[in-house]
């Protein structure tokens, strides 16, 4: 019998259903740099060199992990987009970096057209708040690849920075601040443990309403991975802000333990306060019906510290009232810069 594309599992006029879907969804987002459509082999954006002395581009990729599971299990497909958009914005305005564009990618086993649109909308509403246009991506049918109604994303970005305005923590010495800035929830690390623990340990489903978060495990779970950009772009506008900030942290996989080394010049260490913070109540649970070390806490978890800001001492006060005044009340000093070999050592265990 004669066969076709469908009859194998790919089926192309749903393929074409979903682009059409995303267009409108990603013109929305561009800026005045795009020089593409959607749909087209590449995407084109122009850079106003006129803003820039000496721009450097700043790139990055990543994805969302087993937070993914989470929206399968509760049918939810609207905030893992935007998860992704806001961790690749993260992970650039570390060093200083405002986004250019972003690129995405979605493969599945089973193309949904409406399940599509969901998670593209949320990487399109992220865009439009981070002033990031998204020019292009890709959508994967992969039939037997992928368990039926599952799906994987990825995310692609470009940004810019000045060369004299670059943030990469060389000029952080012993005695400089450190200051956090809250997170959101888990973002969208340490999932694979989060999820054993709640749905396996603690016995909770999607929908089981715990009153210590106040919500739904499923809501708490997949609250969205917050964007800094907003707080800390006034900052970085300031004539001097790339001289106050000595360096940026982004807490992702791995903790405030090993992420914060990641900017320490040799010779430097970080002490954390760990009672400088009231760790959320989610953190808490997760400990608590886990059994889960505190040291591995750190290790897997934020811990209610998504990003950290390495400043002079001096200059400490004034950071944390700009943050303030940029729409971040919760920022705190929890720690200091010491003399050691670019590592964390905490004080204070609650």
């Amino acid at each position: 019998m004669p066969m076709d594309y469908r009859q194998s599992g790919v089926d192309i006029d749903a393929g074409n259903d979903t682009v059409r879907r995303i267009k409108s969804l990603a013109r929305g987002t561009f800026t005045p740099g795009v020089l593409s459509e959607i749909g087209s082999f590449g995407g084109l954006f122009k850079l106003d060199r006129d803003r820039y002395q000496e721009p450097v581009l700043v790139s990055s990729a990543d994805g969302v992990g087993t937070k993914l599971k989470v929206a399968f299990m509760t049918g939810r497909h609207d905030t893992v987009g935007a998860d992704l958009v806001n961790h690749c914005v993260n992970d650039i305005l570390v060093q200083g970096a405002e986004p250019l564009f972003f690129l995405d990618y979605l493969a599945t086993g089973r193309l949904s057209p409406a399940v599509a649109e969901q998670v593209i909308a949320g990487v399109a509403r992220a865009c439009r708040e981070n002033g990031c246009a998204l020019i292009g991506g890709e959508t994967a049918e992969m039939p037997g690849f992928y368990a039926d109604g599952e799906y994987d994303i990825a995310g692609f970005i470009v940004g810019v920075v000045d060369r004299p305005k670059l943030i990469d923590g060389h000029a952080i010495v012993p005695g400089d601040a450190l200051i956090g800035l809250p997170s959101s929830g888990l973002h969208t690390n340490g999932y694979s443990l989060a999820r054993r623990v709640c749905f396996d340990a603690a016995g909770w489903q999607p929908d089981t309403t715990v009153p210590e978060l106040g919500t739904t495990v499923g809501e708490a779970l997949l609250a969205t991975h917050r964007s800094y950009l907003p707080v800390v772009r006034p900052l970085l506008a300031r004539g001097d802000g790339a001289g106050v900030l000595k360096g940026l942290a982004h807490i992702t996989g791995g903790g405030i333990t090993e992420n914060l080394p990641r900017i320490l010049p040799d010779g430097c260490a970080a002490e954390i306060d760990r009672g400088a913070w009231s760790v959320p109540a989610l953190f808490r649970l997760l400990q608590q019906h886990g059994g889960i070390a505190t040291d591995e806490m750190f290790r897997a978890f934020n811990m209610g510290i998504g990003m950290i800001v390495a400043c002079a001492t001096r200059d400490a006060d004034r950071v944390i009232a700009d943050l303030a005044r940029a729409g971040e009340p919760g920022a705190t000093r929890i720690g200091r810069v010491i003399s050691g070999n670019r590592d964390v050592t905490y004080i204070n265990t609650p």
